[in-house]
């Protein structure tokens, strides 16, 4: 089946000027939320960067083929119906399209009545209305700054997965795989399902997290999860050598990657290498709620920002929901079953769902999702990144990528008066390159709170605007001149001298 707008047999300029909601992200919460929202004659759209739908986790679905099912695994494959369901829904769908904005609309009295999007597609850019919106956008791997993680040769997990899924590509050389989480397991089996020549799994996760996660352990021997990590844990250990406890990693080499160094039992180990796979877990990807203006509030148990949602997913700015991810980290199955529970809450506040009917039909999802966080709370202990591959303790370590930052700069900042993220632009362009923090974030918060002795939820994050992706110069200057539009060109400067401030804001 062709998918969205190709089947419509329309792009970005025939998109209606409005619609109920929008729904931003076709992972599985996006898709479930469409398509929930759908089902009640909501008018809807869903936008997002990619060719095809399936998000990250199930990254072009509707175009892999049977010999993939092996490889990829069933869970992977789970995704199909998810994605079929939405094909088959009466939702709009904008694949290759980038949201870059959101702002909400208020009538004479100033209360909120809707979100413009900043959307743009094929060199053109629309903003588009909505009475809700949805932002299911999904993780990001966490950052993970070690001595060398800027040389070519150096990727992510999830980079290697994603050419893996959309384009077949196998690395070719030695490849060696290291940080800690489940995925990190599952990558390494299905490269070596495909191929590649896994020579190491470096497994940094600390000790001490086995005693944390114990207590957690009941609810995990109940959990799908048990088998399927004993199943991967087989594979893995039975082609590849596996290596825990690793206490320090670094990557080394003139021009590119020639070896990979680390500390495990109080040895150093040197490996030749063409090739190092980084990964230590997924953390939301907040840049869209925080431009948004939606509270957020730290999780101590998966060391990260994410918003703050209520019962029904919506966020502290009227109108605007979160599911998924994006909202928090419980895994596919979860951000599926929460995309439904948002698309109801959305459809309840749109009328078109009585909210005796919106609380029936969720009871049995909301039972659903119960069972699929079954064991979370286990392995938010277990995969817990320890504190030294988070915040880097060697000053000449890269946190920046954008802006070739050090710690050390970074620390010698915090001295010298940066008090938070923000401030720190003053001293540094840490987080003002295409990026905007993706890749930096995290680590700056730890690494000024850890400077400063405070907790990170003291520190704040940094205060993210709009446009939140690259956008060219004439597709702005073709906008009208709403106030979207102007606040996408004119920052407000004043923002610039507040750190925490984005993760304190009150509900509207």
């Amino acid at each position: 089946m062709t998918e969205g707008m190709v089947r419509r047999g329309h792009g970005i300029a025939d998109l209606a000027d409005e619609y109920d909601v929008i729904v931003v992200g076709a992972g599985p919460a996006g898709l479930s939320a469409a398509t929930m929202l759908a089902r009640f004659k909501a008018r809807t759209l869903l936008v997002d960067e990619n060719q095809t739908p399936g998000g990250q986790i199930y990254r072009a679905i509707t175009l892999a083929q049977s010999a993939d099912r092996r490889r990829l695994g069933e869970d992977y494959w789970r995704g199909r119906g998810i994605a079929e369901d939405f094909l088959n829904s009466e939702a709009e769908y904008a694949p290759a399209t980038t949201a870059w904005s959101i702002q909400s609309v208020q009538d004479d009295a100033e209360r909120i009545v809707g979100q413009e999007v900043g959307l743009s597609s094929t060199g053109m850019a629309r903003l588009i209305r909505a009475k809700q919106v949805v932002l299911a956008t999904g993780a990001l791997e966490r950052p993970f700054p070690i001595p060398g993680w800027t040389l070519p040769g150096v990727m992510t997990a999830g980079a290697a997965q994603i050419a893996l899924k959309t384009s077949g590509l196998v690395p070719s050389g030695k490849v060696v795989i290291a940080g800690t989480g489940p995925l990190l397991y599952l990558l390494a089996a299905q490269l070596i399902e495909a191929g590649a020549r896994v020579s190491t799994v470096l497994d940094t996760t600390p000790r001490e997290n086995w005693l944390r996660a114990f207590r957690h352990a009941p609810g995990f021997l109940v959990s799908p999860y048990l088998a399927k990590g004993l199943k991967l844990l087989r594979t893995v250990q039975r082609r590849t050598r596996v290596i825990r406890w690793v206490s320090e990693l670094a990557a080394e080499g003139e021009g590119g990657l020639r070896e990979v160094v680390w500390r495990a039992g109080g040895c150093e180990h040197r490996l030749p290498a063409d090739l190092l796979l980084l990964h230590q877990g997924v953390v939301p990807n907040v840049n869209f709620s925080n431009a948004a203006g939606c509270a957020h509030e730290w999780d101590e148990a998966q060391l990260t920002f994410r918003p703050q949602i209520d019962e029904w997913y919506g966020s502290s700015v009227a109108g605007l929901s979160l599911a998924g991810d994006g909202a928090g980290i419980r895994g596919a199955e979860a951000a599926a079953i929460q995309g439904r529970i948002a698309g109801l809450g959305c459809a309840s506040r749109l009328g078109l769902v009585a909210p005796a009917e919106r609380d029936r039909l969720a009871v049995p999802l909301r039972r659903s999702l119960a069972r699929a966080m079954r064991g979370r709370r286990f392995l938010d202990e277990l995969y817990r990144p320890g504190k030294e591959f988070r915040v880097p303790q060697d000053p000449d370590t890269i946190v920046c990528r954008c802006e070739e930052i050090s710690a050390g700069q970074i620390r010698t900042s915090v001295s010298a008066g940066a008090g938070g993220p923000n401030q720190m632009k003053v001293f540094l362009r840490c987080g003002m390159g295409p990026c905007q923090g993706r890749l930096c974030g995290l680590t700056v918060t730890e690494l000024i709170a850890d400077e400063r002795s405070k907790h990170p939820c003291e520190i704040g994050f940094y205060r993210l605007r709009f446009p939140i992706k690259p956008l060219r110069l004439r597709e702005l200057a073709a906008l009208p001149q709403t106030q979207t539009a102007k606040v996408a060109v004119l920052a407000d400067l004043a923002d610039t001298h507040h750190s925490a401030d984005w993760n304190e804001r009150k509900p509207q």
